[in-house]
This record gives structure tokens, sequence and C-alpha cells, in this order.
């Protein structure tokens, strides 16, 4: 299958994308990131990379094998390639770890919700992120630090299994080296020639400097490590309509089709990923929903 588009007529609109049909795209450069985790750079056959909403998911069509919804991971502000940072988890990812540069593959969106990052002008704002769910939330520091003085005290929050799984190592010692923004990372595991912080990320946030009363809070990441992480929010006094998750589980179609996402009353690649927690709350510790 390859992508089509509409030809256009003298005089015409250029043509509209629709959301089923995949656009294609090359790979303009491959980060390998860690041992099971690489980003992907992508840049579309017309040189026009959409805008996006830090948050915001593609799917990502591979010809022959399959696809798979992956949030982008990229700079909002200045959107010059597609970037997406998966871990090596099936069958379209396995064969996504080995594409270099000049492959083809197929993308259709962006779709989703976003996080509130202008919603949140005025506030303190805590990130919070286990593992690989520092990919989704990158976009919303990249456009935080890009109109750093509209917002008060900005914190991020990082938990991974150990010292070799922290993502983007050069960016957080970067971003810390502004002094504008306070990063506190921690590990599961220690090893040798680790000095950080060891255990969970939930034990971050007691002493994590925000005033829990003016914080809007962005969290991505296991279920159950956003669930203790909610948990431990409110034991600081922030409110559940404060409090954002993202819901990346079971999406399928991208365009609330085939209602493999349902959670509740809602469809996570429709009516999310990105949910505020009060809004799912009934049902965020239920089993098997």
């Amino acid at each position: 299958m390859t992508a089509t588009l509409e030809k256009s007529t003298k005089g015409s609109s250029p043509p509209k994308h629709d959301g089923m049909v995949p656009q294609t795209y090359q790979v303009r450069q491959v980060h390998r990131e860690t041992h099971d985790t690489f980003t992907l750079d992508l840049e579309p056959e017309d040189g026009n990379v959409p805008a996006f909403a830090p948050g915001q998911f593609n799917m990502l069509y591979l010809f022959g094998v399959g696809e798979v919804p992956i949030s982008i991971s990229g700079d909002p502000t200045t959107p010059r390639v597609l970037m997406h940072t998966t871990r090596e988890v099936g069958s379209v990812t396995r064969v996504m770890h080995n594409l270099k540069r000049g492959d083809t593959l197929g993308v259709r969106g962006p779709f989703g919700t976003a996080w509130p990052v202008d919603q949140a002008e005025g506030s303190d704002i805590v990130i919070v992120c286990g593992g690989i769910g520092l990919a989704p939330l990158r976009p919303a520091l990249y456009k935080i630090l890009a109109q750093r003085d509209k917002f008060g005290k900005v914190v991020l929050l990082y938990g991974t299994r150990s010292p070799n799984d922290i993502l983007f190592k050069r960016e957080l010692q970067r971003w810390r080296a502004h002094f504008d923004l306070d990063i506190y990372v921690t590990v599961d595991r220690a090893i040798a020639n680790w000095r950080g912080n060891v255990g969970v990320v939930t034990t971050l946030i007691p002493k994590a400097p925000f005033d829990p009363l003016s914080t809007i809070a962005m969290v991505c990441g296991p279920e159950v490590m956003m669930r203790f992480t909610v948990s431990e929010l409110r034991k600081r006094g922030v409110k559940s309509d404060r409090i954002y998750v993202s819901m990346e589980r079971n999406m399928k179609c991208g365009i609330g089709c085939c209602g493999h996402c349902q959670f509740g009353p809602d469809l996570v690649c429709r009516d999310g990923p990105v949910f505020r927690f009060d809004r799912l709350e009934p049902l965020f510790g239920t089993w098997e929903v």
C-alpha cells in the first residue's frame, strides 16, 4: 500500500489529507537513545511538516508490517521534522528499530488532545514522567521553555529503571544548566557510578519545590505509576482538576472508529490521550477497565 493524494487541478486549493490515508515520509535520521529505545526524525515528501500541539500523536505505518500510535516528541515551536521516540516492544517497532536514513513509512495525524501549556500560564508546572513517558512530555517542555517568563516554578521529576535507561541525557544536562528548570532524576536500580536518587519517581514529589495551590501537573508513564503519582500530588495539595494524565493505551485507528481504546465513556484516541484527571477519576483505579 502506498500513500495517495487527490490530484489538484489548476486554481484549486491544496488537497486535504484523509485521516485514514497515510502520507509518505522519509526517515531523515535515527537516534539510538538506549539499548531498546530510539527516535525517528521524519520528513514528508512535500517538505511541509504539519503543525502539532504538545501531547498529540501520529499513527506510523510500515508498509506490509503494520501500524502503531506514537506520540510526537519533537519541538512544536520549530517543527523542522517530525520526531517520534518509541521502545522496541512489538512486531512493528522491532522493524522500525532497524530503519535507516532514506527508508519510507506512512504517517497519519496528528491526532488527539494536548497538554494544557497555554492554560498553565501564571502557574507553577510540575511534570512527572516514568521511563519513556518523558518523550510525550518533551514537546510541552520545549513550549514552556520557549516562553519561560509566562510561568512560575517549572519542575521535572523523572524516573527510570536504571541510569542506562535515561532518555535525552544531553538535553537534560542542557536544560539543567539554564537554572530556570528544576530537574530531579531517580532510578529504580543504581549502578556503581550513579550518584543520584534511588527509588520510584513518587518519592521525589514530597520534596519538589512547587506551590500546590497554584500548580498544574502533567503526568505520563505506566498506569500504575500514574495512579501513585496522582495520589502523592493530591497529598501535597494539588487538586484533581489541575492534574493531567496521558492515557496512551490500546489505540488502533486514531480516529475513534474501532473502539479498541474505549475507557468508560471515552475513546482515548478521540477524547485523549491527554485527560484532566477528575474526568477519569471514577474509573482510573478500576480493575480491567
